[in-house]
């Protein structure tokens, strides 16, 4: 037999060209779809005026706005009451709401899959927030949802009203057992 470091040793298996991967660690990573299926969005950013009025309400109460559109992009999961207490505060303490309000509009974007940058959604955001936010408003509006009512009063008239039916029980129930 062979020395131990000798190649030509039966002892010894002809080592791998190929190392094995190494294990996978950390977050999974979701790849995101390509860029050609994002779409416009439905109404431009100075087309503000076709809603006149939901475009006097964010210029004047922009919190009310970003409350409303912020309920629905995060799906009832937080209130349009707190994300618009949130806002009013930030708009308070520091002036800039703007920034707070451009990272739903990133959100928006891609749950929706809606063309831009997040450059481009921080500076329509700080150059012009009550367009941005009358067009995110428009653009719910436009995908069915009515801000104004919420996120759940929006699903349930989406879902015309209908309820799922009880699920039956999973034997028939016989009172006096069987009868012939």
């Amino acid at each position: 037999m062979g020395a131990p470091n000798d190649p030509e040793s039966p002892d010894k298996a002809a080592p791998s060209l190929e190392e094995p991967p190494p294990p996978v660690t950390g977050v999974p990573v979701v790849a995101l779809p390509p860029l050609s299926d994002y779409a416009a969005w439905s109404t431009g950013l100075c087309d503000c005026f076709s809603d006149f009025e939901r475009f006097c309400i964010s210029f004047w109460c922009p919190c009310v706005t970003f409350g409303q559109i912020s309920e629905i992009v995060d799906r009832g999961s937080s209130s349009c009451g707190l994300n618009g207490a949130v806002y009013f505060l930030i708009a308070c303490v520091t002036g800039c709401s703007c920034c707070y309000s451009f990272f739903y509009r990133l959100k928006m974007r891609k749950q929706y899959r809606i063309d831009g940058t997040a450059a481009e959604d921080f500076i329509v955001h700080c150059l012009c927030e009550a367009c941005a936010l009358t067009q995110e408003y428009r653009e719910l509006k436009n995908r069915g949802f009515n801000p104004s009512l919420g996120w759940h009063e929006s699903v349930d008239r989406q879902n015309h009203g209908v309820a799922m039916a009880p699920m039956p029980p999973v034997a028939p129930i016989v009172e006096d057992g069987m009868k012939r």
